[in-house]
């Protein structure tokens, strides 16, 4: 299926995934493994020549491929097989060496490691942008005041560049996480049947050093077949980016409800809109974004369920790798690219966030008062007496202020001077452009490193 591919996918890491790219990231890895054989002594020069040349995957028909892979259990059964045959066609001499002393999982896992690189490079690009478009948000509206809500209710004043920040600090630290993952987790896969080398006669050391300096992989201490913590590790650290897209996608689309109405997704002919309601503008990034984040979570599970693989070679456990974390890739490279999209279009209402900051009549002072009043009286008095007000006020649909005005256990602890300050709300912003100068200082070092 592919007519829900637009909202959810994103173009480039398609591309890395598809069909006919799949086949040709194997046979570049039988291409590097022919190069890396020659240069270690293992087979002629001319013969991995002729085998690279033949590694090209427009030769293959993908549902032939596909059709035996069924049968012999996995793709690179049927795709060497082919691969020899063309090898032959041209040099009977070099088809014996075709996959010289591999095995189908050696082929397999490592053209997913050089997949999963080439995505999650796309996804740097999108992350870098994203924080771009977050540091520019939070620098605009570091001062602008606006509710911040708890239990989906008014709790406190901020500012929306504080909510931002916070947002863009998530996005920093996948950022890192992806960069590690890059560096760390994507190593080369070779160790032949058991992970042995035995069929390459003393010489594998030197064929997998090569073969990983063909591919510009990391080379591992030893083969990991059955040991799936890199890719799981993987598979977890997309899982936290997408739910971090979820929550930034779940932020977005609260503040963006009718009777809020503090954001909106840009506005564009054609997007957003109701088959039956003309005056609707729904947030269809924030659905396609939460609808991932959705999904993913029980995608991940399967790749943590699916490390527990059988002594040197697993049955069922590798296999149900093949799709999962290639689709976990897909699906979260694409809400990243959705969103990273819209943000720089984003609609800020800092009018209609003053408004809902004083939606309460002055309830969201409370704890300001109560603490200005605690230094004076006691903390438990004050918050009784200030608890008491805000039932009056809410009762007689007063404002708190004018409530606190006329209530004789003020009297000699808060002026009205006092009270004025209390319930302005740049005076009620705790540290938040501190946190803000900081996350920004932090999104700069990064721009900076790379």
């Amino acid at each position: 299926m592919t007519l829900f591919d637009k909202m959810f996918r994103c173009a480039a890491i398609e591309q890395i995934f598809s069909d006919r790219e799949s086949l040709q990231t194997l046979l570049n890895f039988e291409a590097a493994l022919a190069r890396a054989e020659a240069k270690a002594g293992v087979i002629p020069e001319p013969d991995a020549r002729a085998i690279a040349a033949a590694c090209r995957a427009e030769q293959f028909n993908v549902e032939e491929i596909a059709a035996h892979a069924a049968l012999s259990g996995n793709v690179a059964i049927p795709l060497i097989k082919k691969l020899t045959e063309l090898v032959a066609a041209s040099n009977k001499d070099a088809a014996r060496f075709v996959h010289w002393g591999a095995t189908s999982q050696d082929a397999i896992d490592t053209a997913l490691v050089l997949q999963l690189r080439r995505a999650l490079e796309v996804m740097d690009q999108d992350l870098t942008r994203m924080a771009g478009s977050l540091a520019d948000l939070a620098e605009k509206h570091r001062a602008t005041p606006a509710v911040a809500r708890t239990w989906m209710q008014q709790a406190l004043p901020t500012t929306f560049g504080f909510i931002v920040a916070g947002w863009l600090d998530a996005v920093l630290r996948h950022r890192s996480r992806l960069a590690e993952l890059r560096v760390h987790n994507l190593v080369l896969q070779f160790g032949g049947a058991v992970g042995t080398f035995a069929a390459l006669s003393g010489r594998g050391p030197q064929v997998a050093k090569a073969l990983a300096e063909e591919l510009q992989l990391s080379l591992p201490a030893i083969p990991w077949h059955t040991h799936r913590d890199r890719l799981a590790e993987a598979a977890a650290a997309l899982g936290l980016c997408v739910g971090t897209l979820g929550k930034i996608a779940r932020d977005i689309s609260l503040h963006a409800q009718t009777e809020i109405g503090e954001l909106a997704e840009p506005a564009v002919e054609g997007r957003g809109g109701s088959s039956s309601m003309p005056h609707k503008r729904n947030p269809v990034t924030c659905a396609a974004v939460l609808a991932t984040a959705t999904r993913v979570p029980g995608l991940v599970s399967t790749m943590l369920t699916a490390m527990v693989q059988e002594q040197q070679r697993a049955l069922g456990g590798w296999q149900a790798e093949w799709e999962t974390l290639p689709e976990i890739a897909r699906l979260g490279g694409g809400a990243l690219h959705h969103l990273a999209n819209m943000l720089p279009g984003l609609q800020v209402d800092a009018g209609r966030m003053r408004e809902n900051l004083d939606a309460t009549r002055g309830l969201i002072f409370a704890e300001a008062v109560s603490m200005a009043l605690g230094d004076r009286l006691g903390k438990m008095p004050a918050h009784m007496l200030v608890e008491g007000a805000c039932k009056k006020a809410l009762a007689e649909k007063r404002h708190l202020k004018e409530v606190l005005l006329q209530e004789p256990g003020l009297r000699g602890y808060l002026t009205p001077a006092d009270l004025e300050s209390l319930f302005d709300v740049r005076n009620y912003l705790g540290n938040a452009e501190e946190f803000i100068r900081g996350v920004l200082a932090q999104a700069n070092r990064a721009v900076v490193a790379s």
